[in-house]
């Protein structure tokens, strides 16, 4: 793919070409761990049923006049402000609900150049405003739950080279989050579309145009404290992320958002700025209800024409104020779990709007190139002991203190097709495709294809990263099914610098050079999907009328109208590859707590999964990417990582070092 100059272009062609690849995945840092393959187990014992131990949220949602109040306060707070902006509002799974285009507001916004100038991937690429504000919109609902409220900022704040971001933490590593900004993507096979027909039309996920944003501007809403959407402010044409956290900012997109969430209030009990990682606090949002230029109460019947009006979006919204849906109902496709669907009181699954689970349990499908699929009764226990893991773990992000974790999991064949997918009760929405991707990951670059399927991509920048890789393990067999890889043995070769952080060194081989390194480039994870960036922007802009399909990447099909990548790459920690013996079947991902947390629940899915059933399991140690050494140009060594446990992390033990020995 062509790296882009000069002014930015509206779809810059060459930086949305078709791009086919993949990328390892995960946050570095931890211990390693893991479980040789158990062997058969004659009299299983049974895992005794459980018994609920999670609250799901409320049912709420909002009404059309509570859009209209949301989108009349912050359309004052512009007005005041004399920023014209785009305004959008979604529900908690995501479904559109306004988008409103004041008189005057710039048409289109550009993401942040390269520092180098040499911008490529999504780096200074234009697209219409009202796609950035749905991203924005999308970002503050799906990362908040009842448990945390995150925002826009806060995004910002963990997905770029250093955490937290600012000019004295160079030599600190990465954000937790780091690459999470290309998830709930355009193309992604989970996420749901606008437009369908009957009782679909308002399940979710849905999906977001841009991924998830690291603009300040983009709020979560509450209701009666219960969760239930976002909103996103596109107005300044600058779409970027706040590269140091020291200052306060004096953001109008951000008091514009705050204006909109009078009465719609995040609680402030569980605000970003209550939650710590690594000590540091997290940052919700510069602006604060005193700094607002209005005092809320704003009539959205008294606006006139010349205010601006609600815009249709392609493939997103109509020219209407829609009601929102509500959370755990079957009409939002997100509700919770039947008896026969899965044994746990408290799993909530993803459902078509009709009653039909979209991804029940079932057995693998790759049987053509694997002698001994996972059966549904393995991909059950692998689920259910994942679940009873995760209910017993204590939280990194949510508030109270001692909140047990809610997550997203997924388990994939070697195909990537899905075989099960759980979730708890009031985990944020951004981990349902971000497990999905995890899971996918780890499956694809453990497995004997991933070097040749990269290799055979039509992009020049894809298949590069195949010999970078070989060349910097100094292994020409990389990639070729060796060594198992978590998503954090991944990830610590995704990274501007290998060691994650530390300034002055190289690149990962997955990553670009940090001259050429910002969110909107972070190396083949972008590469593998930009093309698919690129047709739907086009799409949304009226330039083209063929949308990107509902598959990401363009690797080789492995089933009819399937590749192993089709919701795109991740590469922060959260998953580990499935093995029999010595034969990879498949892969776990766990995404919604902290990136410690979602390693432990789902390697001790793996192994506690396989225990209980016998014959699969975690990969043998002797074959994990932890067993891989790099030799850096100044004779350091530096092992990879493959998972982290944090310490005591169970709610019911003391017991610490939980994956030890495993």
């Amino acid at each position: 793919m062509s790296a882009m100059h000069g002014r930015p272009a509206l779809f810059r062609s060459a930086a949305f070409t078709a791009l086919g690849a993949l990328l390892l995945a995960s946050c570095g840092g931890g211990g390693g761990g893991g479980t040789p393959t158990p062997g058969p187990t004659p009299t299983p014992t049974p895992t005794p049923t459980p018994t609920g131990v999670y609250t799901p949220p409320a049912a709420e949602a909002l009404s059309v006049a509570e859009v209209q109040q949301i989108l009349a306060n912050a359309i004052a707070e512009a007005q005041a402000r004399g920023l014209p902006s785009m305004i959008a509002v979604t529900d908690r799974v995501g479904n559109v609900l306004a988008v409103y285009r004041m008189t005057g507001a710039r048409a289109t916004a550009t993401t942040s150049a390269a520092p180098n100038g040499d911008s490529i991937d999504a780096q200074n690429v234009t697209f219409p405003a009202e796609a950035g504000a749905i991203a924005k919109a999308l970002t503050g609902a799906y990362l908040s739950s009842g448990g945390n409220a995150f925002s826009t900022r806060t995004a910002s704040q963990i997905v770029q080279e250093h955490f937290p971001p600012a000019p004295t933490t160079a030599g600190l590593e990465s954000g937790p989050l780091f690459g999470v900004q290309f998830s709930q993507l355009p193309c992604s096979d989970l996420s749901a579309r606008f437009g369908a027909a009957g009782a679909a039309a308002l399940i979710g996920p849905k999906r977001s145009p841009l991924g998830l944003a690291a603009d300040p501007g983009g709020l979560p809403l509450y209701k009666k404290g219960v969760l239930v959407g976002g909103i996103g402010v596109m107005g300044d044409g600058d779409y970027g992320s706040d590269p140091n956290i020291l200052d306060t900012d004096s953001d109008a997109e951000e008091y514009i958002a705050l204006a909109g969430t009078r009465g719609f209030e995040a609680p402030a009990g569980i605000t970003a700025d209550r939650i710590t990682i690594d000590g540091t606090s997290l940052r919700f949002s510069d602006a604060a209800y005193g700094g607002l230029k209005t005092s809320g109460g704003a009539s959205f019947a008294s606006l006139g024409a010349s205010a601006g009006g609600l815009i249709a979006v392609t493939g997103y919204a109509n020219a209407a104020v829609v009601a929102g849906t509500a959370y755990g109902s079957e009409a939002s496709g997100i509700r919770p779990a039947t008896a026969g669907e899965f044994s746990n009181p408290d799993a909530f699954v993803l459902t078509d709007g009709g009653g039909a689970n979209r991804f029940p349990i079932r057995a693998g499908t790759d049987g053509a190139s694997n002698s001994a699929p996972l059966t549904a009764a393995e991909v059950r226990a692998l689920l259910e002991e994942a679940f009873a893991v995760m209910s017993r773990a204590r939280a990194q992000i949510r508030r109270p203190l001692d909140s047990r974790a809610q997550v997203s999991i997924s388990i994939v064949d070697t195909n990537g097709a899905v075989l099960g997918l759980v979730r708890a009760p009031d985990a944020p929405i951004f981990g349902t495709d971000v497990s999905l991707q995890k899971a996918r990951t780890a499956t694809f670059f453990s497995g004997s294809a991933a070097g040749a399927e990269l290799s055979a991509n039509a992009s020049a920048d894809v298949r590069h990263f195949v010999p970078a890789m070989r060349g910097f393990l100094n292994d020409p067999s990389a990639l070729t099914g060796n060594h198992a890889f978590a998503d954090r043995s991944g990830g610590n070769l995704s990274r501007p610098y290998f060691p994650d952080g530390e300034v002055g060194r190289p690149n990962g081989p997955l990553s670009r050079p940090i001259a050429q390194f910002n969110p909107f480039s972070t190396g083949l994870q972008s590469a593998l999907i930009i093309g698919n960036i690129g047709a739907h922007l086009a799409y949304v802009s009226g330039a083209s009328a063929t949308d990107t399909p509902q598959r990401c990447t363009t690797l080789p099909d492995v089933a009819a109208g399937r590749n192993r990548l089709q919701n795109g790459i991740q590469i922060f920690p959260g998953s580990v590859p499935i093995y029999r013996g010595g034969r990879l079947v498949g892969g776990i991902g766990v995404s919604g707590d902290g990136i410690d947390q979602d390693d432990m629940i789902s390697f001790l899915g793996a192994h506690n999964g396989g225990a209980r059933v016998g014959g699969i399991g975690n990969a043998s140690p002797d074959i994990r990417a932890d067993r891989i050494v790099v030799r850096l140009p100044d004779g350091a060594t530096v092992r990879l990582r493959y998972v982290n446990c944090p310490f005591a992390p169970f709610l019911d033990t003391a017991q610490q070092n939980v994956c030890d020995g495993l």
